[in-house]
């Protein structure tokens, strides 16, 4: 590949070698010097849908009155200390808390529903739609939010989307309660009828991210080779480097570094698992970490260098499978998740449930903070982005699916402020942030799921009951 010094360089410029092909992040060579096409360069908007399944220790009268999730002042004054928001602490001017809101299409509309609100949640939360009770092919629910962000911008970029999970999914047939597992399995939805899969193996998304058209037994064997990808497109980076100024090599070794060094975390995660010693997660692929956090952060770190290099704008990403009873020993809490969110309304389990509801949070700055590294002009990545994260459920002890936790981070390019803390009236559909999520995004959608109006996510409704009445 060859590269003319001080010519204007092609935002999709990418570095190849055998089977592997290596997108680039934003270098000043890309941005053109006139100001309108060097903003409309550096001003795409990135989405991730991110959910987290059982509800909040918030969502129940106690936890409302204490404030477990949600702080009690509206407006920008909060107070997140006795929250399990206080890990965001240092990312108020990004965050934006949207509480009191209801996902009434996850609850059961029929008697033969009933109990059945674990296996609707996940088809529900990106939808806003009620799915179809079945165990057979007819599933129904309702295109996602993230897909209809995709369906407008996808063609921009390489991958149109991508769908993560930290949980095993791919439960073939039918789950409990009426419903297919085809509404666990997945929380994107390109059609009502069309469920997206999920991917749970960082190599998995690492090999679709940079090893674009290449088989998986070319794959396979450069792995076996134990090389970096990186090795295969030394000559392309030192012909890039040749016609780059010292601001742009210095910012293609950064994320140079960054991409060799998530895989070498991948190749030593493979490598643990590959001992034959026994594993915390057995049957989990091998590149999974058996560390729930190393697992996330390994996702969030793929999620930020493909955004760099613009090769999606769009994730959803599963935090946690329905009815999971994983252990989180992180928190100091021995009960298993699905068990601890059944607290039986006691209020020491309710503390200790906000523990694991806390420890979730308290990955995010992890996200945030490659974001906010990730220059683009005067702005970065995190201020061109929307981080959705919530759960479709409320107070999980009952099953409900009310008064549901939900915030967002990033300002969306500038459209939304940050260091808000919003409390919805009675009734308000979720779907209705949502929607305004999508007009922030520039999807231009009169509705959205069981929507019945714009919310404005910048200040407090006048009429809006206050936290913790």
């Amino acid at each position: 590949m060859a590269f003319l010094t001080q010519r204007h360089l092609d935002r999709r410029t990418v570095l190849k070698g055998m089977g592997v092909s290596v997108a680039l992040p934003l270098l000043e060579a890309m941005v053109p010097a006139r100001a309108a096409e060097a903003r409309q360069l550096t001003g795409k908007k990135r989405f991730v849908a991110i959910e987290m399944v059982h509800g909040s220790a918030g969502s129940t009268s106690f936890g409302e009155k204490n404030n477990l999730w949600s702080p009690a002042s509206t407006g920008r004054t909060f107070d997140l200390s006795k929250t399990a928001l206080s890990p965001l602490e240092a990312y108020r001017q990004h965050l934006t808390i949207v509480s009191r809101t209801d996902v009434r299409n996850a609850e059961a509309f029929t008697p033969p529903e009933i109990g059945g609100d674990h296996f609707r949640s996940a088809a529900v939360f990106l939808t806003q739609s009620h799915p179809h009770q079945t165990q057979g092919s007819d599933v129904r629910a309702g295109v996602s939010i993230d897909q209809i962000y995709a369906q407008q911008v996808g063609n921009e970029t390489p991958i149109p989307s991508l769908q993560l999970c930290i949980e095993s999914v791919d439960q073939a047939g039918g789950c409990f309660y009426g419903y297919s597992c085809a509404y666990t399995d997945s929380i994107s939805w390109a059609t009502p009828n069309d469920p997206l899969p999920m991917i749970r193996d960082p190599r998995a998304v690492f090999d679709q991210l940079f090893g674009v058209g290449a088989t998986p037994e070319a794959r396979a064997r450069r792995r076996r080779k134990d090389k970096s990808i990186l090795d295969w497109v030394t000559a392309s980076v030192n012909d890039l480097k040749s016609s780059l100024g010292a601001a742009d090599q210095a910012r293609l070794a950064e994320y140079l570094d960054d991409v060799r060094e998530i895989e070498r975390r991948i190749q030593k995660v493979e490598a643990s698992n590959a001992t034959g010693e026994p594993r915390e997660l057995p049957g989990a692929p091998a590149g999974v970490p058996d560390s729930y956090a190393d697992h996330v952060k390994l996702m969030f770190d793929l999620q930020a260098v493909a955004f760099a290099a613009d090769l999606t704008r769009t994730f959803a990403f599963k935090l946690s499978r329905d009815v999971s009873n994983r252990v989180y020993p992180e928190t100091g809490v021995t009960t298993g998740f699905h068990i601890a969110s059944h607290h039986g309304d006691r209020e020491d389990r309710i503390l200790e449930y906000q523990k694991i509801n806390s420890y979730h949070v308290s990955l995010l700055p992890y996200l945030l903070d490659k974001l906010k590294a990730v220059k683009e002009g005067d702005q970065t990545l995190l201020d061109n982005s929307v981080i959705l994260y919530g759960s479709p459920m409320g107070n999980s002890n009952v099953h409900n699916h009310k008064r549901c936790p939900l915030i967002l981070l990033g300002h969306g390019g500038g459209a939304i402020k940050g260091n808000v803390h919003l409390s919805a009236a009675d009734g308000t559909p979720m779907a209705n942030p949502m929607l305004t999520v999508l007009h922030t995004l520039g999807v231009d959608v009169k509705s959205f799921g069981d929507s019945s109006g714009a919310f404005d996510l910048n200040e407090q409704p006048a009429t809006t009951a206050t936290a913790g009445a």
